[in-house]
């Protein structure tokens, strides 16, 4: 008896279904707002290049400008 094998595909997020909407840095932090359209979600990234801390939160809709202008407040 011969057995089949079934290849199995794998479908993941690549960079170009992530959009980068807003950028900035200030005293070395960095702050982008992203849009995930798989998803239809928004999130917040901080990279602190000093420290080399990062962090990403998932945010409301109807909160981003506010997370991203202000995300240290959102996350806490």
């Amino acid at each position: 008896m011969r057995l089949k094998r079934h290849a199995t595909a794998v479908i993941t997020a690549s960079q170009d279904s992530v959009r980068e909407l807003a950028y900035r840095v200030n005293d070395g932090i960095q702050v982008s707002l992203f849009w995930h359209p798989v998803s239809d979600s928004v999130s917040v990234t901080v990279d602190d290049v000093r420290t080399g801390e990062h962090f990403e939160l998932p945010v409301e809709r109807d909160r981003a400008l506010f997370a991203f202008n202000h995300p240290f407040a959102y996350a806490g």
